[in-house]
């Protein structure tokens, strides 16, 4: 069915009510001009907006918080109001007696107090009565023409949609490929480091393993599952693990590594080890490092690198953290990760957010992923992430991982090799403090 209110209509209502969109339920000239054909595709539905149209141009109707029905009776309602619009402005009349807002009539359409029925008694027709629980100037709501032309019911539906995205990000095939290639072609700005290497540390669950399987899927062309991933209570990756991977499955290795560690858990003594952080950002820990929590690494540990190089340590940390588990974050996770953000804050390496579980968190995004930057919801996520952690908005990026999908989505692709590229730009921002440093002892010597 389409809508005979234009979208700037929709938006001029929409905005009076909240954050809200407009599902449309009935239309009259589709479903019929009588009282049945209304209720039957409105009763027990609300909030909702009532809209009548005429031959002389006119649109008007009114609004009700409260749900149709066929008892006779009137229902209170503070809220509703009658309303036109005088090209696109709308001109609104509230209900002056809330006890009387609406009637609940079996043979008519949508009937507002005794002022305004749309359909009245099963006819293409309104009846009109103002000053009866609303006051208005019939000549201005409908030109005194009382044919209707058209009747629409619209459900009012909460939504957390915006007008507009709030980040700029471009979805088409050409930019993913664009994408890949900057990161297939991107070099360190340091000439003794090959690769990248990202630190990814979040809780148990929260995606760290599955965000590098979704990475290496989006280059080897299909979904992989190389990293050991699934739900459970307690971290399923138990080894320090630095995973490279190809641009396809004979290409060069890419530009970055990404580190996954175990899972931080809330209680003391399970899970990823404060003490462990600092051996990793430093660069002593090997790869296949067992983790143990209730003994921390030690400079006898097998394969440990007494005298890492810059090589060796890690250039950038990104947290990862469950979109649908933000608001609910223990206070002692919380905690740990503050921990952990000193030293990293500590050692001058760069921070990031990747919030993961987008589509779990919200039905917009459910829908679709291009939803994600006109997601109020998702918004409101990352701004806690960020005031949670301490780290700028700028620095919080949403992703979706690849979980139960058998075939690749360029649009989570896009988002995917976003978050690459920002782990990349912001190891190139640490190089650029070491390469500074560097330059100021020498000026000293």
């Amino acid at each position: 069915m389409n809508s005979m209110l234009t979208n700037s209509q929709q938006k001029t209502i929409c905005s009076q009510l909240g954050r809200v969109k407009l599902r449309l339920l009935y239309k009259a000239s589709i479903h019929g001009f009588t009282g049945a054909a209304f209720h039957q595709r409105c009763d027990n539905r609300c909030p909702t907006l009532s809209v009548g149209y005429n031959a002389s141009g006119y649109v008007f109707g009114g609004y009700t918080k409260q749900p149709f029905s066929q008892s006779g009776q009137y229902v209170q309602d503070g809220q509703a109001f009658l309303f036109t619009f005088s090209g696109e402005k709308l001109i609104k009349y509230p209900v002056t007696e809330p006890a009387y807002a609406v009637r609940m009539v079996a043979n008519s359409g949508p009937y507002f107090g005794e002022a305004l029925v749309l359909v009245n008694g099963s006819q293409a027709v309104v009846h009109n009565n103002p000053g009866n629980y609303y006051n208005f100037n019939a000549a201005e709501m409908h030109g005194n023409d009382l044919n209707l032309a058209e009747c629409e019911v619209y459900e009012v539906e909460e939504t957390t949609e915006l007008e507009s995205p709030w980040r700029t990000i471009t979805w088409e095939s050409e930019k993913k490929k664009e994408l890949m290639e900057t990161v297939k072609t991107y070099k360190p700005t340091v000439s003794s480091v090959p690769q990248v290497r990202v630190l990814l540390i979040g809780p148990v669950g929260a995606g760290k393993s599955s965000f590098f399987n979704s990475i290496n899927s989006v280059f080897r062309g299909h979904v992989t599952s190389q990293a050991i991933a699934g739900s459970s209570t307690t971290s399923l990756t138990t080894q320090f693990r630095t995973y490279s991977m190809k641009a396809g499955r004979d290409g060069k290795l890419l530009p970055i590594i990404l580190c996954d560690t175990m899972g931080l858990e809330e209680s003391t003594g399970a899970g990823l080890d404060i003490d462990d952080i600092s051996s990793i950002l430093k660069g002593h820990l090997p790869d296949r490092y067992q983790f143990n929590p209730s003994a921390p690494l030690h400079s006898e540990t097998s394969g440990y690198r007494k005298s890492p190089g810059l090589k060796d340590k890690i250039h950038c940390v990104a947290y990862v953290t469950d979109a649908c588990k933000v608001s609910i974050m223990p206070t002692k996770l919380e905690e740990k990760l503050n921990a952990i953000r000193r030293k990293v804050n500590l050692m001058g390496i760069p921070q990031l957010v990747l919030v993961t579980k987008v589509d779990e968190a919200c039905p917009l995004v459910t829908e679709n992923v291009r939803n994600i930057y006109k997601s109020g919801y998702i918004k409101e996520i990352m701004q806690e992430v960020s005031a949670r952690l301490g780290v700028p908005l700028s620095c919080v990026v949403p992703v979706k991982n690849y979980s139960e999908e058998l075939e690749l989505d360029p649009n989570c692709d896009i988002l995917l090799l976003s978050a690459i590229i920002q782990m990349l730009r912001f190891a190139d921002n640490y190089f650029d403090e070491i390469s500074d440093q560097f330059s100021n002892i020498e000026v000293k010597e």
